[in-house]
């Protein structure tokens, strides 16, 4: 069975080029905008869709919604197991939060990235929950 990664950006030529280098790698490519801004209906997506890994923007809609809902993914017993690697071009953000996202287990892949370190990441994040993050 395919792996499924939800990748969360906010602009659709950036999605289009995931689904080709995920599904290019054999993985179940779900995409989503979060052109709302609604972190309840993104969270309650989440949950529907039972993603493998997310794969995160941090500034959506010129707002920090991608790190709001890191968080709220997090704290939720439901989703604090699903693993998510942050894809963002946020560099200060990702300093400034760096010690955050290591107690959270989320790694950074800094836009623009190098194909391969994608991949690596996304393989690490599936490998640490064993594969099932909703046991």
């Amino acid at each position: 069975m395919r792996k499924r990664v939800l990748v969360i950006n906010d602009d659709p030529a950036i999605l289009d080029v995931f689904r080709e280098l995920l599904e290019e790698e054999g993985y179940e490519a779900l995409l989503d905008t979060m052109r709302t801004g609604n972190l309840d209906a993104q969270y309650d997506r989440v949950v529907a869709e039972r993603p493998d890994v997310i794969v995160l923007d941090f500034v959506i809609l010129g707002e920090q919604h991608g790190w709001q809902f890191l968080q709220l993914i997090k704290m939720q017993p439901k989703t604090a197991r699903v693993p998510v690697v942050v894809c963002t071009a946020a560099v200060d953000l990702v300093r400034e939060l760096g010690a955050h996202l290591t107690k959270m287990r989320v790694d950074v892949v800094l836009k623009p990235f190098e194909i391969d370190h994608l991949y690596a990441a996304i393989a690490r994040a599936i490998k640490e929950t064993d594969g099932d993050p909703w046991v």
